[in-house]
């Protein structure tokens, strides 16, 4: 279930928080800034799998965290391999092939709720009008509540509903 929600998905009640990156990210910048300033062991975590697995775009990495903190990092964006550590541009094809990821992972690991920003828009450089209906088709029939933040509003806890 898709709820819209307006807020800050940093304090946000869901179970798992899912963002866009590149392979080996240097997260500098929006909300992957905010998870990694707040969880650097993620970042550094990621790092580690990014350097011992060489990822694809269009998968999916989910970390675990203290206090049962779970984020899961979609491959999005194109990796920062031979960019000069810099995130390449989102594609569609990468967001379609990481929200399959995605729910595999919803399943395999039973979340209970999800929250989800403007995937791809911000760093990612895609426009939401193609981006809301890749998210529709690949998470709209789950079970689970899943919140997607389309509009930020830096320290408003949203109205999440069912969480």
């Amino acid at each position: 279930m898709l709820h819209p929600v307006s807020g800050d998905i940093l304090l946000s009640r869901a179970q798992v928080i899912a963002h866009g990156v590149a392979a080996n990210d240097p997260m500098n910048q929006g909300l992957a800034l905010a998870l990694h300033e707040r969880y650097p062991a993620m970042h550094k975590d990621f790092h580690h799998w990014c350097n011992q697995h060489h990822p694809q775009a269009g998968t999916a990495w989910l970390w675990g965290g203290a206090g049962g903190v779970r984020i899961v990092n979609l491959l999005t964006q194109e990796g920062g391999y031979g960019h000069g550590g810099k995130p390449g541009k989102a594609t569609e094809k990468n967001v379609r092939d990481a929200l399959r990821d995605l729910a595999k992972l919803i399943a395999q690991e039973n979340f209970k709720s999800l929250a989800l920003p403007r995937l791809a828009t911000g760093v990612g450089g895609l426009s939401w009008s193609v981006v809301w209906p890749i998210i529709e088709d690949r998470l709209g029939q789950l079970s689970l509540p899943i919140y997607v933040y389309t509009e930020y509003h830096a320290g408003q806890q949203a109205d999440e509903p069912l969480g």
